[in-house]
């Protein structure tokens, strides 16, 4: 358990090994994510991600591809479709 101190503008220094186990750097910006009334500390960057990952789950077999020669071959077609507009 890491404990964090609240300042009085309503501010708090992350430990440093929660800053790294959520690969954050000075700037970053962080969620609070609520569940059944407890919140919980992420990464925003990791959370859109994975987002975008659930997203896609599926669809190289839904669209044929089986390796990365598949997939080449569905960019190249791609681009002479475009280019063919």
């Amino acid at each position: 358990m890491e404990l964090a101190k609240i300042t009085g503008k309503g501010q708090i220094t992350l430990p440093i090994n929660i800053r790294r186990a959520l690969n954050l750097k000075d700037g970053d910006k962080v969620a609070f994510i609520e569940t059944n009334g407890q919140y919980v500390l992420a990464n925003p960057v990791s959370l859109a991600i994975r987002d975008v990952q659930k997203g896609f789950e599926g669809e190289a077999e839904r669209l044929g591809l089986k390796d990365m020669e598949d997939v080449v071959g569905m960019v190249k077609d791609i681009r002479r479709n475009k280019e063919n507009k």
